[in-house]
């Protein structure tokens, strides 16, 4: 995820306090890791800097001053091509599970790759689960149920490399040992 792309789409409503930004993304972007405020203005920051965000105006409501900020037409231009350019295909397996599995095979016999294989599996299916729950729950928030869609199609199709892995540990054993 593009932290400045983000904060720019959710300002193209119209300007917000950084506060409202972190809570906007954090309700937006459910089951996304969340921005600390930090963050959120370390990014404002650049982006004011870069001429994509300009501060709107100031406001005490029964605190410290806020600041509002706005999306400039340069940063409306920006986001439009971001969002109009089709992300490619990531060119390098870069997981965590496939790294691990990989490096299982390697280091560990048949059984403990299998153990681990299986034990993986049950993990996500049990998240699977999980995000079902929500899916099903007509009070979800429909942003809720989008995230779980998707989380669902990445664990699911872990899923089916997992059952593939298992059914050729012993293959590959031998095949990385030879």
């Amino acid at each position: 995820m593009t932290t400045p792309h983000v904060l720019m789409g959710l300002l193209a409503a119209g300007p917000r306090h950084g506060y409202d930004l972190k809570r906007a993304h954090d309700e937006r972007l459910p089951r996304a890791k969340p921005l600390a405020y930090g963050q959120v203005y370390a990014t404002l920051g650049r982006l004011v800097r870069d001429g994509l965000v300009e501060q709107h105006g100031q406001d005490r409501e029964g605190g410290p001053d806020r600041t509002s900020y706005a999306l400039t037409e340069t940063g409306r231009a920006r986001l439009t091509e971001w969002l109009t350019t089709v992300e490619p295909p990531a060119p390098y397996v870069t997981s965590a599970l496939f790294a691990k599995v990989m490096i299982c095979l390697l280091a560990a016999d048949p059984a403990t790759t299998a153990d681990y294989v299986a034990a993986q599996r049950a993990a996500h299916a049990a998240r699977i689960r999980e995000l079902t729950v929500i899916k099903r729950n007509r009070a979800s928030p429909v942003a809720d149920v989008v995230a779980a869609d998707y989380a669902i199609g990445h664990l699911d199709a872990d899923l089916r490399w997992l059952q593939t892995t298992l059914l050729r540990v012993s293959e590959l054993h031998r095949e990385v040992n030879a």
